[in-house]
């Protein structure tokens, strides 16, 4: 169990955690197939080759491993490297990312996180932890949080314990003090328990604990049950 007595902060994963993800990247990719179909066709044609893109993609992502952690720079990289390939002009890859980046904002939240994000930001700092790029603000919960880390402003990406030291901080806070929710048992739970917080696993699927005999403090199915663990939290 989770000691509310000794949390000061909480720590929040974003993609799977608030919103299921690939549905929102599935439109992302349609909305940038769809621009590059009216402003870079020979481009569109390829990018229309799921083998072929997944190709670049993968090259890319060898080519940059020390940028693993900046999805947006290797998300670009790949655009700029279909537009190359195409023979379409360079000076559209920024556009278009913008394209996709937009449109992977537009999120349909989970129906328990706009209660638990209200809860929670009423009684602590609450910061985004993400290795993905969201931007809270831009989704439109930018209020219920006090900070955003991420692996691409920090240049690591969680489990790495530098990260959840710089989101404790971020809350002027110890590790040892936080609570981190996540919905990823490795990245979120192993790496948040190795740098000292409490940790509630959300586990939205039920998936069973593969990572040893050190578990979250909480395992949960959605964040209502979560909440639950505060007497005065309502539905």
């Amino acid at each position: 169990m989770i000691d509310i007595t000794k949390i000061r902060a909480i720590t929040l994963d974003l993609d799977d955690t608030l919103w299921p993800v690939w549905p929102t990247i599935g439109r992302a990719e349609t909305a940038l197939q769809a621009w590059l179909a009216a402003h870079a066709p020979s481009t569109a044609v390829l990018s229309a080759d799921a083998e072929l893109k997944k190709a670049v993609r993968a090259e890319i992502n060898a080519r940059y491993a020390d940028r693993a952690h900046d999805l947006s720079f290797l998300r670009l990289q790949s655009i700029r490297a279909l537009l190359q390939q195409a023979g379409d002009p360079l000076h559209l890859a920024e556009p278009a990312f913008e394209v996709f980046f937009a449109e992977r904002q537009r999120v349909d939240l989970f129906n328990d996180a706009l209660p638990a994000l209200r809860f929670w930001s009423q009684r602590y700092p609450v910061i985004a932890l993400s290795n993905g790029n969201a931007d809270v603000h831009r989704v439109g919960i930018g209020e219920h949080f006090h900070a955003s880390v991420s692996a691409q402003s920090l240049g690591v990406a969680k489990p790495d314990l530098r990260i959840f030291e710089a989101a404790a901080a971020a809350a002027g806070v110890q590790p040892h003090e936080v609570l981190h929710v996540g919905d990823d048992a490795h990245a979120d739970c192993v790496g948040a328990l190795a740098a000292g917080m409490q940790v509630a696993w959300l586990n939205r699927e039920g998936h069973d604990w593969t990572h040893g005999d050190t578990r979250p403090n909480l395992e949960v199915r959605d964040l209502h049950l979560l909440c639950d663990s505060w007497s005065d939290y309502e539905r």
